[in-house]
């Protein structure tokens, strides 16, 4: 509650300590919200436009003058319009000389033109200092009050006086300054809100591959092979069941596939003898997404959870149980208590609670909120020392279901083997590889390059002194 009233603090009083006059040209959405947010921390606002008449959507306080008019009252203009109506600003070439111009403008596709719009401008208007900034703010942001990522404003300039200006404002307005140097960097931030989930398009096409994958898998086991064989209508195991079988084997895949790239990169430094040789870019990349990876396969954990929960009250489970239990009254036969089933049934269940707790603590400290308030030691140790005990009990959750099934070849249908066989694959292999490598005589030789220690390298001497970078 205190944060979110002295988050709202500067949308809604106008603070007492007056700033400069700064001129923003246009009067658009972002121009007057802009605008609006500057008046209430102080600033004093003239709005420059084509049609320089007071509207009822610009805040009360501000002046609407011509762009001429305008830019006479301020040396600090912010550009609000699109780069397609840069044209007008030629007539004001010498109004503007030597003005700061910070250009807020965004394309509608990444790479739209040769160069940036804040390089565009600067060559339009040689005489002024170009600035870019604000173009990742929203004007809904501006109104509503920014918050976490989205107080985060990227700033560039060539000239420096110019930049630490508009990073001041920035400051004033509640927002967070990142400089990102000279104007070179623009294109780079004008393409970041044009990015829709860079880190995520792999993981979630990489998790729709699977899934669909799994699906067909399981129905030909489940649908088409009783219907062939048995003439039997199994499709509306499709609804639940099926996918009560896709969803675990993706959370346990994806979850493997976090900790596999650690694994492939130490194999490789290990192989090379060397930490200073690149990681494939394919590497790089998949090492980038393991936190997109990871919080897909806990959504895919969470689904498995709820389609468990529920199958108690599917009309199939319900059928089953009455016709078992009448079967039993006129036969006068009951099933006899096995006590290693009870054993694998409880441990199954367990294993799959405590690896869910973990998944879910993964998770939570993955978010900013959490992660910003530990340590690096701190964090390392839940993302990886936790996240191999999860995946370790996941596995075993898996194994322990399948139990004496998994040699029988009776769980055969056209030579395919169950699908939680098919989940064990990839996580047995990192587990298995991970098991090998904090081998002693591995480890060791792995925390020498580590430390800079290279193999047939003149260095590696001065390394065994202790003389190597870190």
């Amino acid at each position: 509650m205190e944060k979110t009233s002295s988050d709202s603090l500067p949308l809604t009083v106008n603070s007492s300590e007056k700033h400069e006059t700064v001129c923003i040209f246009g009067t658009g959405d972002f121009g007057r919200s802009l605008g609006l947010k500057m008046l209430q921390c102080g600033y004093s606002i003239v709005f420059g436009s084509r049609n320089p008449h007071m509207s009822s959507l610009l805040p009360s306080d501000a002046e609407v003058l011509s762009y001429s008019e305008a830019a006479q009252k301020s040396d600090v203009i912010i550009i609000t319009v699109h780069r397609e109506h840069y044209d007008f600003l030629t007539e004001l070439i010498e109004v503007l000389n030597g003005k700061i111009l910070v250009d807020v403008s965004n394309n509608l596709k990444i790479n739209q033109y040769p160069e940036s719009n804040a390089e565009y401008l600067a060559q339009l208007v040689p005489g002024a200092r170009v600035v870019k900034a604000f173009n990742t703010i929203s004007a809904w942001a501006l109104q509503s009050g920014a918050l976490d990522a989205s107080r985060q404003v990227f700033v560039c300039g060539n000239d420096s006086k110019a930049k630490q200006r508009v990073m001041d404002i920035v400051r004033t307005l509640g927002l967070t300054p990142l400089d990102q140097g000279s104007l070179m960097a623009a294109k780079e931030i004008e393409n970041y809100p044009l990015q829709l989930f860079p880190l995520w398009k792999f993981p979630f096409y990489l998790s729709a591959v699977l899934c669909a994958f799994l699906f067909f898998y399981c129905v030909i086991r489940e649908v088409i092979y009783p219907y062939v064989h048995e003439k039997k209508d199994s499709t509306f195991r499709m609804a639940i069941s099926i996918p009560n079988r896709v969803f675990p084997i993706a959370a346990l895949t994806l979850l493997a596939l976090v900790y596999l790239p650690g694994v492939i990169a130490a194999i490789l430094q290990l192989y090379r003898g060397t930490k200073y040789r690149r990681f494939p870019d394919w590497l790089d990349h998949w090492m980038l997404c393991r936190k997109q990876l990871g919080l897909i396969a806990l959504g895919f954990a969470f689904l498995h959870v709820i389609y468990t929960l529920v199958i108690p009250i599917r009309y199939y489970v319900r059928w089953m149980s009455r016709n078992m239990t009448i079967t039993q009254a006129t036969t006068k036969k009951e099933n006899p208590f096995s006590t290693s089933t009870a054993w694998l049934n409880d441990s199954y269940i367990s294993l799959g609670i405590l690896g869910f707790f973990l998944f879910v603590l993964l998770g939570i400290t993955s978010l900013p909120s959490v992660s910003n308030t530990v340590n690096w030691r701190e964090f390392r140790f839940v993302q990886s020392k936790l996240g191999y005990l999860t995946l370790i009990l996941c596995t075993a959750h898996t194994l322990v279901y399948g139990g004496k099934r998994f040699l029988s070849p009776s769980i055969l249908r056209w030579y395919l083997p169950s699908a939680y066989v098919i989940a064990l694959i990839i996580p047995c292999t990192v587990l298995v590889s991970k098991f090998i490598l904090i081998l002693p005589c591995i480890d060791r030789t792995l925390t020498r390059i580590r430390q800079g220690w290279e193999r047939n390298s003149k260095s590696s001497k001065s390394a065994l002194n202790g003389k190597t970078d870190i």
